[in-house]
């Protein structure tokens, strides 16, 4: 195993401290147990509880409960191995402990006894980090994954358990495991097979929301919980049919290796034309989980506060890999507007995020939203940051046809019983989040009168209506005329 070799070769490295951030302290003693064998090294573990002891032996040795005591002891002993502190991280503020731990690693030279601190979170003092070398589990591969659902649905059928499956549930679960501790894994596969016996979408959705508060994520990031079907997304068949030529291999399916990983869209369009929509159709298509960022939220006073939110943020999207990560309304956190009163935080927070997109392995498909485009800094737009430039205009007739039916449907209405032709031809210039807005008002209208929606009250809402392409005629003009030969239409 990788972890066994790792762990041998940071013991043989002659590190007097080893530390071990994780909450698998079951699966760590075994490993310390079989490299230790292998290399005939004595392993000895301590606890609050039960002091030190000799590994495999249930005896303690005596007055060692202590952390002082046990390092005093460990400090006196000519016994050459390796001493596991399991959670000694509370008592290692006091400065006898932290003087006691550092003597035995300067003696290191004369008797090898390695300190192996094993706990969820450890921070020990600056004079005892430079001596220490740092090993971390690793976390589940899509193989290991695989592997450990084998096992636990071959134990399930030795209890004498049934399982039933949904082919596409187990696999988008099996991604979804990926990241996460082998505990962790299997207590979630367990939980779906003694749930219902059964392997299905609600046991990814539970995966999912587990993972997400796992790896601190629901601080900096909202896990959005249903994204677009595509079939909700009218028009836009360029980008469709791009995101289609480009989902096995983000997927990472068998025969797409050599292809380079998709890394993001950049989506441009007037307000209410179906940006954030085609931001979620994404996760959707793909079967991905959607993570949403909003920037303004990043933002704090303290200097160095608001680059740590968006670090956070991102770390957080990284162990949610394969995942989505929309940026929505991009240019209102970082602009090439916000100048020097605000101390630069808008171009540090530019810095954090190209560091990112062009470093990160993970796979996170960045899909950002922009009204304004022309904000937004030039290093952020060129080829290489994003795939991709999609600008999403106002809806041509067809299109308006098709959001007509689909806002329909959404409130239980029959298509068939309007003349979605008529009502599309009224409302060129109309975005979809107007159409809809219309169907809406005329629902309202129609509970007024007491009476059923028709073609009349939609007709007439959209005559009462001017809509963004009239008030703001000017700017959605220069939008459109400067969005023509710059990106590419996803129609």
């Amino acid at each position: 195993m990788p972890d066994t070799h790792d762990l041998s070769l940071i013991l043989k490295s002659r590190f007097p401290i080893v530390t071990l951030e994780t909450t698998e302290e079951p699966r760590v003693l075994e490993l310390l147990g079989d490299v230790c064998r292998k290399d005939r090294l004595a392993l000895f573990a301590w606890s609050v509880t039960g002091g030190l002891r000799r590994h495999g032996n249930e005896n303690h040795l005596m007055n060692t409960q202590d952390l002082a005591a046990c390092l005093r002891f460990i400090q006196a002993t000519p016994q050459q191995g390796v001493y596991v502190l399991l959670d000694a991280h509370a008592f290692m503020a006091d400065p006898v402990n932290t003087r006691l731990a550092r003597e035995i690693a300067l003696d290191y030279a004369n008797v090898s006894r390695t300190l192996v601190f094993v706990s969820p979170s450890i921070s020990l003092a600056p004079e005892l980090n430079r001596m220490s070398a740092r090993f971390a589990l690793k976390v589940l591969d899509l193989a290991g994954v695989r592997q450990l659902i084998v096992e636990e649905f071959d134990q399930w059928r030795k209890d004498g358990g049934k399982v039933t499956t949904d082919r596409e549930a187990l696999e988008h679960l099996s991604r979804h495991l990926v990241g996460l501790t082998s505990d962790d894994a299997r207590r979630l596969v367990r939980q779906s097979l003694r749930d219902d016996s059964a392997i299905t979408r609600e046991d990814v959705r539970r995966t999912l929301a587990h993972k997400h508060e796992t790896l601190g994520g629901a601080s900096v990031l909202s896990l959005e919980p249903d994204a677009a079907d595509p079939s909700e997304v009218a028009g836009q068949a360029n980008l469709k049919r791009w995101l289609d030529r480009r989902r096995e291999v983000f997927l990472g399916v068998d025969g797409a290796e050599h292809l380079d990983v998709p890394k993001g869209i950049l989506l441009l369009g007037v307000q209410g034309s179906g940006k954030s929509l085609a931001a979620k159709a994404v996760a959707g298509s793909w079967g991905l989980p959607l993570l949403r960022l909003d920037i303004g939220t990043l933002y704090n006073k303290f200097y160095g506060e608001t680059e740590k939110n968006l670090r956070q943020a991102l770390a957080a999207a990284d162990g949610m890999a394969p995942c989505v990560l929309w940026i929505d309304e991009i240019e209102k956190g970082i602009s090439t507007e916000s100048g020097d009163g605000e101390g630069g935080v808008s171009r540090r927070m530019l810095g954090t995020l190209l560091t990112w997109m062009a470093e990160r392995r993970s796979r996170v498909f960045l899909v950002a939203t922009a009204n304004d485009i022309t904000s937004l800094p030039p290093e952020l737009l060129r080829k290489g940051r994003f795939d991709e430039i999609f600008f999403i205009d106002l809806p041509e007739p067809a299109t308006r046809e098709d959001i007509t039916r689909i806002h329909l449907r959404k409130r239980n209405l029959d298509p068939a019983a309007f003349d979605c032709r008529a009502i599309a031809a009224a409302c060129a210039g109309f975005s979809g989040a107007e159409i809809e807005a219309a169907i809406v008002s005329g629902l309202y209208e129609a509970r007024a009168r007491s009476q059923s929606l028709s073609d009349s009250l939609i007709l007439q809402e959209m005559a009462q209506t001017r809509p963004l392409s009239v008030v703001m005629a000017e700017r959605v003009m220069a939008l459109r005329a400067w969005a023509a030969d710059r990106t590419v239409g996803a129609d």
